[in-house]
């Protein structure tokens, strides 16, 4: 045979079809015209790897020493079980460029255009425990870009007439080409001359020097809904920072919940300790105790017993569908470290009385 074709790809001949991709790729990207190798060679690698990767072709080579195409002698250009897009993104990765997709290559995206994003922002935001609890409104400066508020983000000056791009004759794109071993691929890219929009303006904004955006402070109002959760994240929408002639990101805010002397919540209640003396324990009582939204009286049942929970209906946590959550307060019986003599002779006459 004059050719050996497995010799060319450097491997043996009981290669497995995945040994001769991995080969193939190997040395395409290293003998590729555009990274300086020998065209005749990068040549003679795509031949071996048509004929090897195809097993009919294959399993003829073997045999004959010839591959027959149906159209006639030699080895048919045949792509299949072989990722074109590996091979363009090492391509345009080296030139310093994203790899384009079929559809750029073809001209399929050639009417419409990516849409320009800005950046998301993320920040952290403490509140009170009461604040989440019932809800509040936050005002924050966020120091970011922005679109100008002279221009409101075209970039032209206030009343200046616009003008067709001459760089892509208004069609915010122009054609660029490059080599690769299909040949000359052509793709359609952004204009950089007018940023894509096809048109430029007769003045330029002075404030953002026709930029469209600018860094500034910027005052953002945060909407805190009633019941929200430490940990929890509140997305506002088109408040990140903007993307000259785009769209803004988003600004994520993580909300913090600082501690409460008195409260800790659990799911939608609220749970407190109340401390009592042994007295209205025994006795029972009336109490009243500082809820988050005012003053509660609160009736102890005479022998309740510590560690018992008393349950107020409606004085918890506001819930997202409007009600709220229970205020549950747990009894502490506080046992007297001294006592009196005259403490100390009554309790020993309730001792008597088996209490």
């Amino acid at each position: 045979m004059s050719k050996d074709y497995y010799q060319i790809l450097g491997v043996s001949r009981n290669a497995s079809k995945d040994d001769i991709k991995k080969a193939f790729r190997h040395l395409a990207h290293k003998h590729h015209p555009d990274k300086g190798g020998e065209e005749a060679k990068f040549k003679e690698l795509n031949e071996a790897y048509q004929v090897l990767s195809d097993e009919r072709k294959r399993a003829e080579y073997d045999r004959y020493g010839r591959v027959f195409s149906e159209g006639g002698a030699g080895p048919a250009w045949d792509f299949s079980g072989f990722d074109l897009g590996d091979i363009f993104e090492d391509i345009f990765s080296a030139q310093g460029s994203t790899a384009p997709g079929w559809e750029d290559l073809f001209g399929f995206r050639e009417r419409g255009r990516r849409v320009r994003r800005g950046r998301d922002i993320s920040i952290d935001l403490e509140i009170s425990f009461e604040e989440a609890v019932f809800g509040t409104e936050r005002k924050v400066l966020l120091t970011k870009a922005s679109f100008c508020e002279n221009c409101q983000g075209s970039g032209a000056a206030p009343g200046s007439k616009t003008k067709t791009c001459p760089s892509c004759a208004g069609a915010g794109t122009v054609r660029e080409s490059r080599r690769s071993f299909l040949g000359s691929i052509t793709r359609a890219v952004e204009c950089k001359n007018c940023s894509g929009q096809g048109t430029l303006p007769e003045k330029h904004c002075e404030l953002c020097s026709g930029k469209g955006v600018r860094s500034r402070r910027e005052e953002v109002v945060i909407s805190i809904p009633p019941g929200i959760r430490a940990g929890e994240m509140i997305k506002l929408s088109s408040k990140g920072e903007a993307a000259a002639f785009g769209v803004a990101g988003d600004l994520y805010v993580k909300i913090n919940v600082a501690r409460h002397p008195v409260f800790t919540r659990g799911g939608d209640d609220l749970l407190m300790d109340l401390a009592i003396p042994l007295s209205e324990a025994i006795l029972g009582s009336e109490r009243t105790i500082g809820a988050l939204d005012g003053n509660i009286k609160v009736k102890i049942p005479a022998g309740v017993d510590s560690g018992e929970f008393l349950k107020i209906r409606g004085r918890g946590v506001v819930t997202e569908d409007g009600r709220r959550g229970d205020l549950v307060v747990r009894i502490l019986v506080k046992t007297p470290k001294r006592l009196s003599k005259k403490a100390r002779e009554l309790i020993e006459e309730l001792k008597k009385e088996g209490i």
